[in-house]
């Protein structure tokens, strides 16, 4: 039976060494800050919002948010984040996805300030992670590796299975994986015997957002699960991508949903405002 990975416990040690370094660089006249933009009225996003700012008052860190309508213009939207930009006070800036229709995220990423990006979404992040000089690492991928490490697996040499290639996880995952010396494999929608290739991981980590799609037979015996999807099953009930019934008696560790990676991501996102007032302030950890 696998050991379940607490990420409630791991991210509440994330915030505790965050809410340290605030402290610290209270002292020497700093104050952290982040901003929150939310546009319209979605309800996940809305929780998404309020769960920040709790985090930030929980840490130390000022924040400030902009509710913006529905209708909001581009030109409105940028104009926004350019005062952002240019705000000493804020040290990073978060827009919350999705956006309403007909508001281009790509152009609303890129006219954020790449140091103040904590999303680490920016093209110029997202270079400088490829390369392995990143300042700021995406919020989900960066709280799964502190996960895996929690387990005490060693991801060097292992055989990794990233289940999902999108901008936000699938892709910056494996390539986090492959800074740690992982042999990475990055599974899609046309990814031909996706079970078979999944039974060789030693690491499967999926981030797909379908409910149960990952099966207890696709798991190897005592592999790393990490369940990144966060979804509802038939019955409306909260559920990741893996079929955790079937998958726990195989797996050696494996996250559940919900309390496994969603702590994390915000956890991460606290570490990476800290670490962006840091670099404005030329502070050297």
């Amino acid at each position: 039976m696998a050991v379940r990975i607490d990420g409630k416990a791991i991210s509440a040690k994330v915030r505790e060494e965050v809410a340290g370094e605030v402290a610290a660089l209270k002292d020497q006249g700093i104050q952290p800050g982040l901003a929150v933009v939310i546009v319209g009225d979605d309800a996940a996003s809305r929780i998404y919002v309020n769960n920040k700012k709790k985090a930030c008052e929980a840490v130390g860190i000022y924040s400030e948010e902009y509710a913006l309508p529905g209708d909001t213009t581009q030109e409105e939207l940028l104009a926004l984040i350019d005062e952002l930009n240019r705000k000493p006070e804020i040290n990073g800036i978060l827009v919350q996805s999705p956006l309403p229709k007909g508001l281009d995220e790509a152009a609303v990423v890129e006219k954020i300030d790449p140091k103040k990006d904590v999303d680490a979404f920016h093209a110029y992040n997202v270079g400088k992670i490829m390369q392995g000089q990143y300042t700021f690492l995406p919020c989900t991928p960066a709280g799964v590796i502190e996960l895996i490490r929690s387990t005490g697996v060693d991801i060097c040499g292992k055989q990794c299975v990233v289940i999902g290639r999108s901008d936000i996880v699938g892709k910056p995952m494996a390539m986090l994986l492959l800074h740690e010396n992982g042999t990475v494999t990055i599974c899609h929608s046309r990814t031909e015997n996706l079970g078979e290739i999944c039974q060789g991981a030693d690491i499967l980590v999926s981030a797909v957002g379908k409910a149960h799609f990952v099966r207890g037979s696709m798991v190897k015996p005592g592999a790393v699960v990490i369940d990144v999807g966060m979804n509802r099953d038939e019955n409306g009930k909260l559920c990741g991508d893996v079929e955790f019934s079937e998958a726990e008696p195989r797996a050696g560790f494996i996250t559940p949903v919900p309390g496994g990676v969603g702590p994390m991501t915000i956890a991460m996102l606290m570490k990476n405002t800290v670490a962006a007032a840091k670099l404005q302030h030329e502070v050297r950890s």
